[in-house]
């Protein structure tokens, strides 16, 4: 007996589906596919539970013809193909009959639909492929897919899906892409119960990034636009000053209104970014790219997010200078408001473009309010001389005074008080002699009359900041900000931050949700700037990201080593004699301080003897 087997249709459908159906995102990207192939102008999404136990989908595209469908539910069966030659010229989304196959082999699928060209509309059931009923129905033009219990007759696949929060969030990504993709339909995602995205529809891209990644992250936008060999490059990229995202999940190509993920895109992208961005850092984009049907292969991939170009050095070449021309082109020193973060919901609330080419809501403009952390070098104060007679500062003593009536000081108390708080402190005494700095990089001391030092400024600060942090001192303590920073993140970073905020508290960030992908840092360590709260908490979310199996400490420690790099003065700065003698003051107060949070050495001294035997004086 021979013992190759001929599979069953049912079992076959299910591994078939498996290729195409891996999660509830499979599901919700063919569908929502389908709707836009359909000429759809609306189209809205709904999940629970991440998608597992409701998937619908609704739109008012041309709808479906009784007739069709049963047929649209046969493997291989499409309206987009018909002919070999079909395959070198396909614009539209999906093409290989497959979607609804798979789906209804793994699920309990039901459609309601009505044709454009029909007086009333079908009903039709299916479970885990077989039909259960078809009938005539009244209502409105369009499609609407309920897709309920995915893998319900497949449990092996289902003790392989994430959380239903992981689900969600992968949903979510894929809607802001296809939203994206399409600023000409206007899309609305439900999330258990909940509307966490909305789009205009209005046809203009910059409207579009607004509603769906907020006020910050358009803000931070440049428009791009370029036209080489058949080529066509429009869409948004990183400001350079904005270019400091700390992964490339920000970063969105498609070709001809399709997702994709091209290599040869990305590489053009960072490197029209080249002496613009520091290293380690990654720009963000939303650049669509239009060219030829013939000039690509869309059928290289079962979930079609890769492609193949005929020739990609005209992809290269045309992301590469569009880019490279609108950063150059951006003038940094030009100043630009921000308006409030107030979504606009109507068309009609839409102004004209802003200087950075964003399309933002008429507003009035929102003073940018935030309280400068306390300078980090205390300057050397010089003892008052003596001829000058110490002024007696007006004290404030109500704090000290008891709450009882009978309580009174006496005069003799209050002297003694005010001579506390106004005694000058012995002066302490320097044991090395400023030199000066070198580069703007390493401070030069004498030591006696036989050693010299040179202390590298940045990472002797970033260390004395790190054990700040770490004893939780005064100096390093969270802020209260007047005006909180508002951060996009990528979907998965923002889940993460969610559930590390307990961690992030400890480390002086106080965050709240502003939803669908954007969070308020209410509070952050002292030691920031503005400018570094931003990009700290970017790298932070990334690290978080990235790193989610590691320990709790070792998670802290990286935010304070982190917060403290970011925090210290830097290479390059202009500080004053007195800032760098004080940096000098403080590390000779913490002796063990000898390398900084990532290893580097913070100082080394170099002897008289070694300098003599250099010179041939002995």
């Amino acid at each position: 007996m021979g013992i190759i087997n001929v599979l069953s249709k049912q079992v076959a459908e299910l591994i078939a589906a498996g290729e195409v159906i891996e999660r509830p995102g499979s599901v919700i990207k063919e569908l929502v596919e389908n709707s836009i192939d359909a000429g759809a102008s609306s189209i809205i999404v709904e999940i629970q539970h991440g998608g597992v136990t409701l998937m619908r989908v609704t739109d008012n595209g041309t709808g479906i013809q009784r007739e069709d469908v049963r047929h649209a539910f046969l493997r291989h069966a499409t309206s987009k193909i018909s002919r070999q030659d079909d395959l070198d010229s396909i614009a539209t989304l999906g093409f290989r009959g497959e979607a609804l196959a798979s789906i209804c082999a793994v699920s309990k699928v039901s459609v309601l639909t009505k044709h454009k060209d029909e007086s009333d509309g079908t009903s039709y059931i299916m479970e885990g492929g077989e039909e259960k009923s078809l009938e005539p129905v009244g209502c409105p033009q369009g499609t609407t897919f309920v897709v309920k219990d995915l893998f319900y007759n497949v449990p092996a696949r289902m003790k392989f899906l994430k959380k239903d929060v992981t689900e969600s969030n992968y949903i979510a990504n894929l809607m802001d892409r296809i939203a994206l993709s399409h600023p000409e339909i206007s899309f609305t995602f439900i999330r258990d119960g909940k509307q966490v995205m909305k789009t205009a529809g209005n046809g203009k891209l910059d409207t579009t990034i607004y509603q769906v990644f907020g006020r910050e992250f358009s803000a931070g936008l440049i428009p791009a636009s370029y036209q080489f060999q058949g080529v066509r490059m429009s869409g948004y990229v990183s400001k350079p000053v904005s270019a400091n995202r700390a992964s490339r999940n920000m970063q969105m190509f498609f070709v001809n209104g399709r997702y994709v993920k091209t290599k040869t895109a990305a590489a053009a992208l960072e490197q029209a970014y080249s002496g613009c961005i520091l290293s380690g850092k990654f720009p963000a984009c939303v650049l669509n790219l239009e060219l030829n049907c013939s000039e690509l292969d869309v059928n290289v991939h079962p979930a079609k997010l890769e492609i193949r170009f005929t020739n990609e050095k005209p992809i290269y070449d045309c992301v590469y200078h569009g880019v490279r021309s609108a950063i150059t082109s951006y003038d940094t020193r030009r100043q630009e408001t921000i308006p409030p973060a107030v979504v606009p919901t109507k068309p009609e609330l839409l102004a004209k473009p802003s200087d950075s080419g964003v399309q933002m809501p008429l507003q009035e403009e929102e003073p940018a309010l935030f309280i400068p952390p306390v300078s980090h070098f205390v300057p050397v104060q010089e003892s008052p001389k003596a001829e000058e007679p110490l002024s007696i500062p007006t004290v404030d003593l109500s704090e000290h005074i008891r709450e009882s009536e009978h309580f009174q000081i006496t005069p003799q108390e209050e002297i003694d008080f005010l001579s506390q708080v106004t005694e000058p402190k012995p002066k302490k005494e320097i044991p090395f002699r400023y030199i000066g700095e070198a580069f703007r990089a390493y401070i030069i001391l004498e030591y006696g009359d036989d050693r010299i030092m040179l202390i590298d400024k940045h990472a002797a600060h970033e260390r004395l900041l790190y054990e700040q942090l770490k004893e939780k001192n005064p100096a390093a303590a969270p802020q209260m900000l007047l005006e909180p920073v508002t951060v996009t993140l990528d979907k998965e970073e923002y889940r993460v931050v969610m559930d590390n905020k307990e961690l992030l508290l400890k480390a002086g960030f106080d965050v709240d949700s502003f939803g669908s992908g954007t969070v308020l840092i209410r509070s952050a360590p002292l030691l920031l700037e503005k400018l570094d709260i931003t990009e700290a908490f970017l790298e932070i979310a990334g690290y978080l990201q990235t790193h989610r199996k590691i320990i709790l400490s070792e998670k802290m420690e990286w935010i304070y080593q982190n917060t403290a790099c970011r925090a210290a003065v830097k290479a390059g700065n202009v500080n004053k004699p007195e800032e760098l003698m004080q940096l000098a003051m403080m590390l000779e107060e913490n002796p063990d301080v000898k390398y900084c949070p990532h290893g580097r050495p913070v100082y080394f001294l170099m002897s008289k003897q070694d300098i003599e035997k250099n010179f041939k004086r002995i």
